[in-house]
């Protein structure tokens, strides 16, 4: 996970380096996200959120697309790789 100012600093930062651009996280919605994953880590019955479970999650974070669906057989699908098979 790589840490950047902001979207610009990112896409520069890629375009220097030639990495394709991934899905980009906000800081509060990595903070909601792990908020809400691990807020039951310490009950008993806790477990993993299942595929719908964690759609659900992503969804409501704005997280969407291909690479945020946990059944998904592509990685990293957007616009600078439509076919989402770099980085595989």
């Amino acid at each position: 996970m790589l840490f950047f100012r902001s979207e610009e600093r990112a896409r520069e930062w890629c375009s220097d380096t030639g990495f394709p651009l991934r899905p980009l996280v906000r800081m509060d919605q990595l903070w909601e996200l792990a908020r809400e994953w691990y807020s039951s880590r310490l009950l008993p019955e806790s477990r993993r959120p299942q595929p719908a479970e964690m759609r659900q999650i992503f969804g409501r974070l704005g997280l969407v697309g291909d690479f945020w669906d946990p059944e998904s057989d592509t990685f990293g699908a957007g616009p600078g790789d439509p076919t989402g098979t770099r980085g595989r």
